[in-house]
């Protein structure tokens, strides 16, 4: 019985190991489009409203959303209330910050971060780039510190409204990908029936 078993348990880990080796050339194909397309226009909304090496709608937590966004899109830090919530919440409070404590950067930069990470916990919004999106704010060139709370609306309001509306298209635009996910909210839908039923 054991031996048995032991050749079942094989033969499932050859056969997960086997299905995570695949490569989906279809799936690399919507998540390049999309991310190509999602960043260009940025760069593209970069090039005409800004001048000089200093790249405000191309912040580096843009980057690191649009892995999400197109290449992970089943996670629930990808889904539609995390990206917009996650990034604005976030750069709301490194703006906050900035004023509150300037040119500290030993200071602000943790405080930025760890207070994103809690209101986006707090709010359900948990995005991993939000913390960079805070940092950025803290740390980034005087052209992005200047903005002030502008800096919430332009670039970052305008770039994850970009990023999303970008990853409606292309992540819906084959039957194999679905934006967002409905396991993810049908998953949230079912826990708020239950605690209202209990009430």
């Amino acid at each position: 019985m054991p031996v048995q078993k032991i050749k079942r348990s094989y033969r499932k880990t050859r056969y997960i190991l086997y299905k995570e080796t695949l490569i989906d050339y279809k799936e690399h194909f919507w998540s390049f489009l999309g991310s190509f397309v999602g960043i260009g226009i940025l760069a593209y909304l970069q090039s005409k409203n800004f001048s000089g090496s200093d790249a405000v709608y191309l912040i580096g937590s843009f980057g690191a959303s649009s892995v999400l966004v197109y290449g992970i899109i089943q996670s629930p830090f990808s889904q539609p209330r995390n990206l917009v919530g996650g990034h604005i919440i976030s750069a709301f409070i490194g703006v906050t910050i900035q004023k509150l404590v300037p040119d500290i950067a030993w200071l602000s930069a943790p405080l930025a971060v760890s207070f994103s990470i809690i209101f986006m916990q707090i709010t359900k919004t948990l995005h991993p780039p939000g913390g960079a999106t805070a940092l950025i704010a803290v740390t980034g060139s005087d052209q992005i510190k200047n903005l002030g709370y502008e800096y919430v609306f332009s670039p970052v309001l305008i770039g994850v409204l970009v990023l999303l509306l970008t990853a409606l298209i292309f992540n819906n635009m084959t039957s194999s990908r679905s934006y967002p996910s409905h396991s993810t909210y049908h998953k949230h839908y079912h826990k708020i029936r239950q605690r209202l039923t209990r009430r």
